[in-house]
């Protein structure tokens, strides 16, 4: 094999090619998606129903005035952009001038002759070119002369015609050229020290400083870029404090530690508070200021519960000191409360497993999220869901609850009469009663379902210790929808009373949630193949007798034949109600009158005896769509990613743009416990399902529980419903056929790998 050669770029053409490729490469991809692209204009729809109240124009002000850098930043964007999209047109312009060292030898091109020439054409050319450029005549060329002689000797000798079509080269293989991309003077001895100097400053200090400082900035934060120590400071307290009032769940808030400066160098520390903060203090009462628990003591402490009491009572501070201070803090509060949540749900579940004594009582747990609302309306729990309206003061209040009428929520509100709802509000103007009505109609009217089951081919009845869960739909509509004079008040599900923690729900109400589960349990056990063959035994009953039936099966022969008018169609959607194993509704199919009037008949005749004798085949079918579903919902779970962007929440008082989200979970109103960890809704912008999980009590009999839908940002529209379960004992399994095993069939085993065994030696002395 030849010789290789290492060759450096001489003149920097080929440096300027890797220069451009990798000058693209950067360019064109940051170019896409870093240019500042125009900020879309709003729908002229959606700015006609903007409340235009004063908290509002003064919150848009604000963030307006608050985006001064932004215009900066993307005018610095589009001068960096268009700089480096000329330096990129002068560096290609630079490249097309370069040229190339290294140029393919073509014999052909040489003499000047076309690659089809006869071997006299050939030497005719190379003779003419010869006498032109021969050394020795006046005006020769040296090297052309050598290149015309090689030329011809390519084309003339059978040998080097061989090496140039094999090697492109008449003398044969030579040595191997490799062109590096880099300029010469960087590998020059007088150079090295530089070179390493450079090398040195970027891979030894430059580049472990920035690993380095961004590595210590970010263990000190959690994922939710809560500080570690918060995290730690909320476990202690929550944890000593099982059964926490909403006061002491404001203090803990407020000794966050992302309020004070040690820990947090954005927070500002003036002289001035020395003087603002004991007069505004003088105005709150019951701030016990006088705790001596640390850090709840401190200074900044201290500092912050002054600010948040101040903010619940809507109290103005003044604008270029404490006003700031209390704007940060309060874009920090959603964060800390979610953080406050997290913890409470973890130390739940590890009083369940044994590892901490006390657990958090579930009226802490709703404090933490009841805290959240007061953050974003300004608002004590304790006052009217109406002043979360626009242009609504204390003072219209008493003119809500009189002899005559009975309003103390917003949907009460919504559902009133127009011209009820304009006499009552007959003080304010047509622009403020117009803000008023475009505030309520965007706040959300949310329907809730609850279905519960177990997940279970062989038994779907809910058994002690079994996995039990709660499928949760929710679906999401502005509340306009309840506008109108024949709107019924009761219609939609019942809201979550805060101050009886939910305990005054209508008894019938319960007995239909009920009658609803146990429907979808019954129906959900029953599988269309085994319809068809019930149909058949079914087909020589006398018509004269009638037999009790069942009041489970009553609820279905009603369920099915609701509506006379639509039998094909109700007949499809009660068979839709059977649940798939991921917990979804399977879609209805298309179907004959006649098979769904069959369908109907055959869902009211079959019996327990009749569900337990199931053909195999049917059996094998439901296993394999049972794992096409599990794998359907595992490849849903992995590949949606979800919006956090919903609906905006009118809230004047907070100072950034928040959004609709919902927590979801499980209570024991009872025994006052928290079952399931709550789940953060963040994408409910018209339909969410959401799944609960936990494990059945491990003793059999009847159980109520409650799922909870609670606001992070609106009073008055929390949710509840009850779910009972009727909890029956575990089955005992004794035996299986697959555990069944003869004596005799353990010898043919025993016997089959003795022979097995003996096969494998014997083969391997073969092989030897």
């Amino acid at each position: 094999m030849a010789g290789m050669e290492f060759e450096y770029d001489e003149r920097g053409g080929t440096f300027y090619y890797f220069l451009l490729s990798f000058y693209a490469l950067v360019l064109i991809p940051c170019t896409y998606y870093l240019w500042p692209y125009e900020e879309a204009k709003e729908d002229p729809e959606k700015t006609k129903k903007q409340c235009r109240c004063e908290g509002c124009l003064l919150k848009n002000q604000r963030l307006k005035e608050g985006k001064p850098w932004q215009k900066f930043k993307k005018r610095a964007l589009k001068v960096a952009f268009i700089i480096g999209w000329i330096g990129f047109a002068l560096l290609l312009y630079r490249v097309s001038q370069v040229e190339l060292d290294f140029t393919e030898f073509d014999p052909y091109a040489e003499l000047g002759i076309d690659r089809g020439a006869t071997t006299r054409e050939v030497k005719k050319a190379y003779r003419q070119l010869s006498v032109k450029y021969h050394p020795d005549k006046e005006g020769g060329d040296q090297k052309k002369f050598m290149r015309i002689a090689k030329a011809h000797a390519a084309l003339t000798d059978d040998e080097a015609r061989k090496n140039w079509e094999e090697y492109g080269n008449p003398d044969g293989p030579g040595a191997t050229h490799f062109g590096i991309a880099l300029p010469k003077w960087i590998v020059e001895k007088q150079n090295s020290v530089w070179v390493l100097a450079a090398y040195g400053l970027v891979f030894m200090i430059i580049l472990p400083l920035v690993v380095g400082t961004w590595w210590y900035r970010s263990i000190k934060f959690s994922g939710d870029a809560v500080l570690l120590d918060t995290t730690q400071l909320y476990y202690c307290f929550l944890h000593k404090t099982p059964n926490m009032i909403l006061k002491r769940a404001v203090m803990i808030l407020a000794g966050s530690l992302e309020f004070s400066r040690s820990h947090n160098q954005e927070v500002q520390e003036r002289p001035s508070d020395n003087e603002e903060i004991p007069l505004l203090m003088k105005d709150l009462p019951n701030l016990n200021e006088k705790n001596k628990e640390r850090p709840l003591c401190f200074p900044y402490s201290v500092k912050a519960r002054a600010l948040l009491y101040a903010h619940f009572s809507r109290i103005e501070l003044p604008p270029k000191t404490l006003e700031l201070d209390r704007q940060y803090m309060l874009k920090k509060c959603p964060y800390l409360i979610n953080e406050m949540v997290n913890i409470l749900a973890q130390l739940v579940a590890l009083a369940h497993a044994g590892r901490v004594a006390h657990e958090p009582r579930l009226d802490t747990v709703e404090n933490c999220m009841r805290m959240s609302k007061m953050v974003i309306q300004a608002l004590w729990d304790t006052k009217s869901p109406l002043l979360q309206l626009p242009h609504i003061s204390e003072d219209m209040l008493r003119h809500f609850v009189t002899k005559r009428r009975n309003i103390r929520g917003i949907k009460d509100f919504v559902c009133m009469k127009e011209e009820d709802r304009r006499s009552l509000l007959r003080s304010i103007s047509d622009e403020e009663y117009k803000d008023i009505m475009n505030v309520c109609t965007s706040m959300p009217h949310i329907t809730m379902k609850v279905h519960t089951s177990v997940l279970d081919d062989e038994d779907s009845s809910i058994t002690a210790g079994s996995i039990v869960t709660v499928n949760v739909s929710l679906t999401r509509e502005p509340l306009q929808v309840l506008l109108g004079d024949d709107v019924d008040k009761d219609s939609g599900v019942a809201l979550l009373n805060e101050e009886e923690n939910g305990e005054g729900d209508n008894e019938g109400e319960e007995e239909e949630n009920e009658n609803e589960e146990t429907t979808k349990m019954e129906v959900q056990t029953i599988k269309p193949k085994i319809w068809e063959k019930q149909k058949k035994k079914k087909g020589g009953k006398k018509a004269g007798k009638k037999k009790p039936i069942p009041f489970k099966q009553q609820v279905i022969q009603r369920k099915v034949t609701a509506s006379p008018t639509s039998d094909a169609g109700k007949t499809e959607e009660s068979q839709s109600n059977e649940s798939t194993p991921n917990g979804r509704v399977k879609k209805p199919k298309k179907a004959k009158d006649s098979d769904a009037e069959d369908s109907c008949s055959d869902i009211s005749d079959v019996t327990d005896s009749d569900v337990d004798d199931r053909d195999p085949k049917s059996n094998e079918d439901d296993d394999d769509t049972w794992e096409k579903f599990q794998e359907e919902a595992k490849k849903e779970n992995v590949l949606e990613a979800k919006s956090k962007e919903t609906h905006s929440v009118h809230c004047p008082y907070f100072p950034l743009d928040k959004q609709e989200w919902w927590w979801v979970y499980v209570a024991d109103r009872k025994h006052h416990q928290l079952i399931t960890a709550p789940v953060q809704v963040t994408s409910l912008k018209h339909e969410e399902e959401i799944s609960l999980k936990f494990s059945a009590p491990t003793k059999p009999g009847n159980y109520q529980y409650t799922v909870v839908l609670r606001s992070d940002s609106l009073f008055d529209f929390d949710q509840s419903e009850n779910i009972k379960m009727d909890v029956k004992e575990a089955k005992k399994v004794e035996s299986h056929p697959q555990w069944e095993i003869s004596d005799d069939e353990e010898k043919d085993e025993d016997d089959n790998s003795e022979s097995e065994l003996s096969s494998d030696y014997d083969e391997s002395d073969d092989d030897e």
